[in-house]
């Protein structure tokens, strides 16, 4: 475990410890060389025959990846023209849908509209009863007189 240093100095400011900084750049310096030598022995070790044979796997891995790309394009390709088959299909029944409501909702406007004629008839009724009413009161309260 490394051990903190502290980067302030008793007054408070920033403290730079220039050589810790100076070895950790030498030792990741160091280790990065390290790494890379070895990949080169690696790939030296390998041999230039392997090449070739790199070359044709990565051959047979682009064409089966082109295989898998062209099958995916054709899937791609069935799904939209079922989305927009569905789409239109969907979009009649809404239609239909839309047709259906809109001559029930005119229907019912229409009986509405029925329905206050006649209760502006029975109004009319109603007034020319209630005078009628008050007339023959006023005829029955003369004769009883």
């Amino acid at each position: 475990m490394r051990e903190r240093v502290s980067r302030f100095n008793s007054s408070g400011s920033p403290e730079v410890s220039n050589d810790r900084i100076t070895n950790h750049n030498e030792s990741y310096f160091s280790r990065r060389e390290n790494i890379l030598s070895a990949r080169k022995k690696a790939e030296e070790e390998t041999g230039c025959g392997d090449y070739k044979k790199m070359y044709e796997e990565a051959l047979t891995t682009n064409e089966r990846l082109k295989s898998r790309l062209e099958t995916s394009k054709q899937e791609l390709a069935m799904i939209q023209a079922k989305l927009e088959r569905a789409q239109r299909d969907c979009g009649s029944n809404v239609l239909e849908t839309e047709k259906k409501e809109r001559l029930s909702l005119k229907k019912k406007i229409s009986d509405m509209e029925e329905q206050l004629k006649v209760k502006g008839e029975i109004k009319t009724e109603n007034q020319r009863l209630k005078d009628e009413n008050g007339a023959l009161i006023r005829v029955i309260r003369k004769l009883s007189k």
